[in-house]
């Protein structure tokens, strides 16, 4: 009875598929803030209400003494302005000319709720500088007045703190009657002998990222603050834990929210801007409100003593139709991989799913776009099985040359390359279209989570293929795991499993069992019942559709294995034409040639010291 070995080939493969997911879930834990964020205004078209703010100031350095050149306000009191387009409600208020609403009309979150990417005060704007006197200006404990108007295509607020005769700060909103993008300018007038030239005027964005989906720590791995600067380089603060980082020609940054996403677009290049990000999750376990902390310190531009800035700002999906109609690379803020994998998604991935999913439901669509990948690569998993049923078919003769040379290594690995290639075979061929296959793998597994497409769109069980699909709700949580039980991943478990039996044992290459090395039969052995654990662990939370894409593929991969072994391939046309290749074999190359000078000195070498 012939036995059984371990296939080389896909341990070389699976341990870099394991090795790239371990370090795509591998997460570090770090600070946790729970907060409840505050009820925003009732929305109206462009309205205002009055609430009555008894404290004078927020922040310590705008005491009665520290502002002498502030003159006293009369009546301080928080007026909400609410402006409104076709997608967008956003709600400004005179207390730190601030945001404290914004509404994306078109969505919900995963509760079903209106959603919101500012709400209370979960963001905070603020600018600061220093005056001659040694004073400090903070605009976020200010009361400012608050001025309407309207032009034919879109609704402005202009804010003023005035500070003394001819002397104010002016920020303003302009919100588009259509679009996700408005426009944010301020200015100074009167202060340029007032603010201290020597000490910089910086505008400061806070916000934290209010939790959208279901996993908290799935929404979480996909929120990051990304910058462009440079030209067009693209720079991203840690993904886990806290970072912090300052860069120069900075065109744009992006506090994204794993679906969602703040962009503030400067009107030109900004230099020495400070980025902060902290990580609020500490504990998954818990139900947080908040994923991330992000902060942004941009110098403000200075100009005949006066200081200014205008600035685009993007309040919206993180859609890459959308961000890319702006024709400002917003588009690279989403994490489609980077080099080649970011390449393959841009250029075939999204437009290919794009206009699928035009055609056929959403699921429908993945599965269509699945069997076009796996068909396409189809001629790389013959070149694999091929390669495999040749080394099966010279098996015996690498028995003997292990039986014959099994004291000697330096010889017997001399006479395997000779019978490789006498019959016109190479041992890595059977590799190389693994290899070849991993940067898709890898594009899909960047594609799928970051698609807006998916976002709650619904498949047969799954009610959003964006999350996880679950069909039971466990009383207690279970570490790793969760506190659900998901089916696509399961069925992709169990796709995988019967991959790898069918692969496990075809690369028939005989190795001979050194003393001291595990038996690598075994390792390959325990890997099959492994590897589909370890994917029913770690995608219990992740996307329904990428669960439902590995469940399809496995099943189409091991359809196109049957086809092959049973209808395309025949070893005994095989056996002839390797016989035939031992008639005539190829000559050796270059490479070949001192490969096997290099064995004979090794071997003239190990002859001389015996």
């Amino acid at each position: 009875m012939e036995e059984k070995k371990f296939d080389l080939n896909s341990i070389i493969g699976f341990i870099l598929i394991f090795a790239i997911l371990i370090w795509m879930l591998y997460q570090n834990k770090a600070e946790f803030e729970q907060k409840q964020p505050q009820s925003a205004q009732k929305e109206s078209t462009i309205t205002q209400q009055k609430t009555p703010d008894k404290t004078v100031s927020e922040d310590p350095s705008l005491t009665e003494q520290s502002l002498e050149i502030i003159t006293p306000e009369v009546v301080k009191e928080n007026k909400i302005t609410t402006l409104e387009n076709d997608v967008l409600a956003i709600a400004v208020q005179s207390k730190g000319a601030d945001l404290v609403e914004v509404r994306l009309k078109s969505f919900e979150d995963y509760k079903g709720k209106p959603l919101y990417l500012v709400n209370g005060d979960n963001s905070k704007l603020g600018l600061d500088f220093s005056t001659n006197s040694g004073l400090n200006y903070s605009s976020k404990g200010r009361f400012f007045t608050t001025k309407l108007s309207q032009k034919s295509d879109s609704q402005i607020v202009t804010l003023t703190d005035s500070i003394g005769p001819g002397q104010f700060i002016q920020f303003e909103y302009e919100l588009p009657s259509k679009g996700y993008m408005m426009k944010f300018s301020l200015r100074s007038q009167g202060l340029s002998d007032v603010v201290d030239a020597n000490k910089s005027t910086v505008l400061t964005w806070e916000q934290k990222g209010i939790r959208q989906a279901k996993s908290i720590s799935y929404e979480n791995r996909y929120t990051r603050l990304t910058y462009q600067h440079e030209g067009d380089k693209i720079s991203k603060l840690s993904q886990t834990g806290d970072d912090d980082e300052t860069s120069s020609e900075v065109d744009w940054l992006s506090f994204r929210q794993h679906f969602f996403s703040a962009i503030l677009i400067p009107d030109h290049s900004l230099n020495d801007v400070k980025f902060y990000s902290n990580d609020l999750v500490q504990n998954e376990d818990i139900d947080s409100l908040f994923t991330k902390k992000y902060k942004a310190v941009l110098p403000v531009s200075r100009s005949g003593g006066e200081f200014g800035e205008s600035f685009e700002w993007y309040y919206g999906p993180t859609d890459n139709t959308i961000l890319k109609s702006f024709d400002k690379n917003l588009e690279r803020s989403i994490p489609f991989g980077w080099g080649i994998f970011g390449w393959i998604n841009r250029a075939l991935f999204i437009p290919l799913f794009g206009f699928l999913s035009g055609i056929f439901p959403f699921g429908i669509a993945i599965i269509v776009m699945t069997i076009l990948v796996r068909l396409v690569l189809s001629p790389v998993l013959y070149k694999s099985y091929l390669s495999q049923a040749k080394m099966k078919i010279l098996r015996p003769e690498l028995n003997d040359i292990n039986a014959q040379f099994k004291d000697n290594a330096m010889k017997r690995q001399q006479e395997t390359m000779a019978l490789y290639r006498k019959a016109g075979v190479n041992p890595m061929s059977g590799c190389l279209p693994a290899l070849i296959q991993l940067p898709v793998f890898y594009a899909l597994f960047m594609f799928f989570p970051t698609a807006f497409d998916l976002r709650q769109k619904s498949f047969l069980w799954a009610d959003d293929l964006s999350s996880y699909d679950s069909i039971f709700e466990l009383p207690f949580r279970i570490p790793l795991y969760g506190d659900h039980v998901s089916l696509f991943p399961i069925l992709a478990s169990i796709a995988i499993f019967f991959y790898m039996k069918m692969t496990t044992g075809q690369q028939t290459m005989a190795q001979p069992t050194q003393e001291g090395m595990p038996d690598m039969a075994k390792m390959m052995k325990i890997m099959i019942y492994l590897s589909p654990i370890f994917m029913m662990i770690f995608f219990n939370n992740y996307a329904s559709g990428l669960s439902l894409y590995y469940f399809v593929s496995n099943l189409i991969t091991i359809g196109i294995m049957l086809v092959i072994k049973n209808m395309i391939l025949d070893e005994e046309k095989i056996h002839a034409q390797i016989q035939e290749n031992k008639k005539t074999p190829k000559a050796q190359n270059r490479f070949q040639r001192k490969m096997t000078e290099i064995m004979e000195q090794a071997e003239k070498q190990r002859n001389a010291r015996k």
